[in-house]
């Protein structure tokens, strides 16, 4: 690719892939509403809020590839939901349909299907169960991601990333977590594929307790080779076991789904 974004570089996702992915582009424009630094020679710097619809129309333009990282990341009331992850996926998609439709990573999450049970195994065709506000807002994105796809050719891959850190950091992320390493293959494999759609994938290392099928991407070739299994032991000599009862061991959204709804 000529020029491949990220927005919500300054995050802690958008900060791994602005060092890592920089094999995937001559130039990498990062974007922020947050301080990014000093832009490297290969990369561009802007400034940008996602609900400024003018300002995201200029941030796409000229760019290959996009990989959408940038909104509200956890659940909050509704008015910056809605800024973040509804008016703000409207425009990047308006701005990507007037500028040559580049190719999407969408950062979708586990929270569209937080209400499903631990015991429970579901595909991309199961239906949503959202968790909170923020689960809803990227419901919505999948939806308008699969809109654009259908009637503008938009290819966009919905990654519903579990949980992507160093180290899973407590039990439930022995099914959730995702190391950076199968993050950045699974982008690799995403701009490599001569075709991509529109699919939804479980983002998700080859953990043994998984709940998430990703047959139906198998033709991405993204085969993840981390397992949290291996941090089972430190977990529990660490933490315990966890409570049976409590959401985090219940539920795949975890406690997520026992939160109230955030007033303005």
């Amino acid at each position: 690719m000529k020029r491949l974004l990220i927005t919500g570089a300054a995050g802690k996702l958008g900060s791994m892939c602005r060092q890592r992915l920089t094999h995937l582009a001559e130039t990498m424009r990062l974007s922020s509403r947050s301080d990014m630094g000093e832009a490297a020679p290969h990369e561009e710097i802007v400034k940008c809020d996602l609900a400024d619809g003018a300002a995201v129309d200029a941030l796409v333009d000229g760019c290959d590839g996009i990989v959408h990282l940038g909104g509200q990341a956890t659940e909050s009331n509704w008015e910056v939901v809605r800024n973040a992850n509804i008016d703000g996926m409207f425009n990047l998609y308006e701005a990507a349909r007037k500028h040559g439709n580049p190719r999407i990573v969408y950062a979708s999450t586990n929270h569209t299907i937080g209400f499903y049970r631990q015991t429970e195994r579901i595909d991309a065709a199961s239906p949503t169960r959202p968790d909170s506000l923020y689960g809803v807002s990227k419901v919505f994105g999948e939806a308008l991601a699969s809109m654009y796809h259908d009637k503008f050719g938009i290819e966009t891959a919905c990654v519903r990333i579990g949980s992507c850190f160093p180290q899973p950091t407590n039990h439930r992320m022995l099914s959730t977590w995702m190391s950076y390493d199968d993050f950045v293959r699974m982008i690799e494999c995403i701009f490599r594929v001569p075709v991509l759609g529109c699919p939804i994938i479980y983002g998700a290392s080859a953990n043994d307790e998984s709940w998430w099928d990703n047959s139906s991407v198998s033709y991405l070739g993204w085969h993840p080779q981390d397992n949290a299994e291996t941090y089972r032991e430190r977990l529990d000599d660490e933490m315990g076991k966890p409570d049976p009862d409590s959401p985090n061991s219940r539920f795949q959204g975890g406690q997520f789904t026992a939160a109230g709804i955030q007033e303005s």
